[in-house]
C-alpha cells in the first residue's frame, strides 16, 4: 500500500517508477551498442563528465551554496565514491560488455543488493535475518550456475568475473557514501561524484591510448547520448524524486525489475538468445534479491563489524537473526 505522500501523487509515482524500470533496464542495451565502436573507459568518461556537469550546474543554481559547501573533504569523498561507482563500477562493466551479452550483464549487475547485505554485515555489523542468509546463498547458487565452471564455457568467465567485481565495488561505494562527507543535497552529491569519476576515467583513457582508438559512428554517438540523457539525467532524477515521494520498499523493486527489462530488451533489440541457463540462474538471483530486500524492512540492532566496536546486543525481530 502506498504511503499518503505516494497516494497523493498517484499516477506520477507510477510513471516515475516505470521510467526507472525502463530507462535503467535499457542502459545495458545502449552500453552494448556504444562499446562496439567506442573504447569502454572513454565512453564512460564522456558520459559521466557531461551528465555530472549538467547535474552539478543545475543543482547548485537552485540551492544556497553557503548551506552546502564543496570543500576539500567533499571533493576527496567524491573521488572515492565516484571511483568506486563509475570507474570500477560502470567502467569495468563497459569493458566486460564488449564480450558479455547485455542480458547476462544485467543479471550479474543485479547481484548488487546481495553484496550490499553481505558487506553491511561484515563491515558495519548489521545483523541479518536467517531469510537474508538464505537469499544470499541462493544468489551465489545462481551466480555459480550462470558461470557454469564445469560446462562448455559459453560465457566469457573473465568478463563475467569483472562484472561481479564491478557490482561489488558499486555496493562498497554505496555503503561508503552513507558516512562520507559528501554534499547533503542528493543532486549536488551525485553530480560531484559523477564529475570526479569522469575525471578518473578520462585520465585512464588518455594514459591507455583509448582516445586514439575511438570510432565515432552514428550508433555509438546516439547510444552515448542516450546513456547521458536517459540513463544519467532522466533516470536518476526520477529515482531521486521517488525516494522522497514513494515507500522505499516500492522504489527498491527496480533492483529485480531492471534485469528482467534488460533481458527482454536485449532479446527484442539485439537478438540475444534467452537460454535455460539464463532463466534458471537469473531466476535464482532475482528471488535472492527479492528475499534480501523484503528482509531488510525489519530493523535490527547492529552487531560487531570490521569498522564498528559495538558489541552484539539482543535483538527483537520478527525472525531469528544471526
Amino acid at each position: 500500500m502506498l504511503s499518503p505522500m505516494a497516494a497523493r501523487h498517484g499516477v506520477r509515482v507510477w510513471l516515475a517508477l516505470a521510467t526507472v524500470y525502463l530507462v535503467w533496464g535499457s542502459t545495458f542495451i545502449a552500453l552494448a551498442i556504444a562499446v562496439r565502436d567506442l573504447p569502454p573507459f572513454l565512453a564512460m568518461a564522456i558520459r559521466h563528465l557531461v551528465a555530472g556537469g549538467i547535474l552539478l550546474a543545475f543543482a547548485l543554481s537552485r540551492r544556497d551554496r553557503s548551506g552546502d559547501r564543496i570543500g576539500r573533504p567533499q571533493i576527496v569523498a567524491a573521488f572515492i565514491f565516484g571511483g568506486l561507482l563509475f570507474v570500477t563500477g560502470h567502467g569495468a562493466l563497459a569493458w566486460a560488455q564488449q564480450t558479455i551479452p547485455a542480458g547476462i550483464a544485467a543479471l550479474l549487475v543485479g547481484t548488487i543488493p546481495i553484496w550490499m547485505a553481505l558487506f553491511d554485515r561484515v563491515a558495519f555489523g548489521r545483523r541479518l535475518q536467517l531469510s537474508t542468509y538464505a537469499g544470499i546463498a541462493l544468489g551465489f547458487v545462481g551466480l555459480a550456475f550462470l558461470f557454469d565452471p564445469f560446462g562448455d564455457g559459453s560465457v566469457d568467465r573473465l568478463a563475467a568475473l569483472v562484472i561481479v567485481l564491478s557490482a561489488m565495488c558499486w555496493a562498497a561505494g554505496s555503503l561508503y557514501s552513507r558516512g562520507a562527507p559528501l554534499p547533503r543535497h542528493p543532486l549536488v552529491s551525485a553530480g560531484l561524484a559523477s564529475v570526479c569519476g569522469g575525471t578518473l576515467l578520462t585520465g585512464y583513457a588518455l594514459v591507455s591510448g583509448e582516445v586514439g582508438e575511438a570510432v565515432w559512428t552514428r550508433d555509438a554517438i546516439l547510444a552515448l547520448g542516450y546513456l547521458v540523457v536517459a540513463g544519467s539525467l532522466v533516470g536518476f532524477t526520477a529515482y531521486v524524486w521517488l525516494l522522497r515521494s514513494a515507500p522505499t520498499s516500492l522504489v527498491s523493486t527496480y533492483a529485480y525489475v531492471n534485469p528482467i527489462v534488460a533481458v527482454l530488451l536485449a532479446w527484442v533489440l539485439l537478438r540475444e538468445e534467452i537460454t535455460l541457463q539464463m532463466v534458471v540462474a537469473g531466476g535464482a538471483v532475482l528471488v535472492s534479491v527479492a528475499t534480501i530486500l523484503r528482509s531488510s524492512r525489519t530493523t535490527v540492532e547492529p552487531g560487531r563489524g570490521l569498522f564498528t566496536r559495538r558489541p552484539v546486543a539482543a535483538v527483537a525481530a520478527s525472525e531469528p537473526t544471526a
